[in-house]
């Protein structure tokens, strides 16, 4: 009978053992499977518009007409004649130099012409009595013709130790004071025009946006000293080539005051308008995620829309042109696209389920 108690031991453990096995894998099998979670999102409508994307740059009020005075040759100055901020006329008198050492040169010359006339006319009575040969005779001819060249050169320089404004302004810099030496060609005095149409301001622009403009081009100024008026104007220079420094071509923008007071040196941010229009779809700002620069990416429908079932979304990336206001303007990555995802978008991943309110 023991080896019937043994065999009845034997198979008892193994029933007992297979139910605990199956015990022990019943929970993992019964668990319950977790419901996906659904992202609601509302979706908006895309458009397209033909805007001419704007150049924005900045700048410094100046006058079209300014004139950085000097004079012609150096010396001791002898007198400043008007202060900074004063206003001048055409042709006024400035300042002058002390004449005393350009007097003396001029006085030198006339004397060296005078003896120079004297010896052509020895050398020519010479040349009649056959006592001078004419080398000697084409010399002396030469020597005169050279003094009076240098007469005349000595007589302009005293007529230029001398500064006289040359259009009608305002002194914006007064660089030397009487009594200094300056040296030729160095800056006394800065005048600037005070007519009222003569106020540009000049911005530098890239390569690609001076492409775009043309002369003529409007613009819309804002001045921070005017902070709430929006002045307008016109391109009416387009440099040929580039600063060498910061490589940005200049452009002038004659600028219209209209009643305001300006003055030299006001910034200035300046919106130039080109000619040459594009295509743009336009994109509610709050549809853009991730963006960076000029790229970035919207979310869109996946899928159409089925009968049951929840949607889904894919990233799609865009070229952005510019912001105008509370839409963005996109050159790039919007073909065949109707509509983008806007409220929800920021808790989206290309995973996501979604249901549109």
């Amino acid at each position: 009978m023991k080896p019937i108690h043994i065999l009845l031991s034997l198979l008892l453990s193994v029933l007992l053992w297979a139910c605990g096995s199956k015990a022990d894998r019943a929970p993992a099998e019964q668990k319950p499977v977790a419901d996906e979670v659904v992202v609601p999102i509302k979706l908006t409508s895309v458009s397209t518009v033909v805007r001419a994307e704007p150049v924005v740059a900045s700048g410094l009020v100046s006058s079209a007409q300014e004139a950085r005075l000097s004079f012609k040759v150096g010396g001791i100055i002898n007198q400043m004649l008007v202060e900074e901020g004063q206003t001048v006329r055409k042709g006024q008198l400035l300042a002058t130099l002390d004449l005393t050492e350009i007097n003396a040169q001029v006085s030198q010359a006339q004397l060296a012409n005078e003896k120079a006339e004297r010896d052509l006319g020895r050398v020519k009575s010479l040349y009649a009595d056959t006592a001078a040969t004419l080398e000697q005779l084409q010399n002396a001819t030469t020597g005169t013709s050279i003094a009076k060249q240098n007469l005349t050169i000595a007589q302009f320089n005293r007529n230029y130790a001398q500064i006289r404004s040359t259009v009608d302004g305002t002194v914006t810099r007064k660089v030397t004071n009487a009594g200094e030496f300056v040296a030729s060609g160095a800056s006394v005095y800065m005048i600037s025009s005070n007519r009222r149409s003569d106020w540009v301001v000049r911005v530098g622009v890239s390569d690609k946006d001076w492409a775009r403009l043309r002369l003529g081009n409007r613009a819309s100024i804002m001045l921070d000293a005017y902070p709430n008026t929006t002045f307008m104007g016109t391109v009416t220079e387009l440099a040929q080539a580039a600063d060498p420094i910061n490589k940005l071509y200049e452009v002038e923008v004659r600028i219209n005051p209209g009643t305001a007071k300006f003055a030299p040196g006001l910034f200035a941010k300046v919106t130039l308008v080109p000619a040459q229009s594009r295509n743009y779809t336009l994109v509610p700002v709050e549809a853009i995620v991730e963006g960076n620069g000029k790229d970035g990416f919207v979310y869109v429908l996946a899928d159409a829309r089925p009968n049951s079932g929840p949607l889904h979304v894919r990233k799609a990336p865009i070229q952005i042109g510019y912001l105008d206001g509370d839409k963005v303007l996109v050159t790039n990555g919007m073909s065949g696209i109707k509509d983008v995802v806007t409220a929800g978008s920021a808790f989206l991943t290309e995973e996501s389920a979604v249901v549109v309110k």
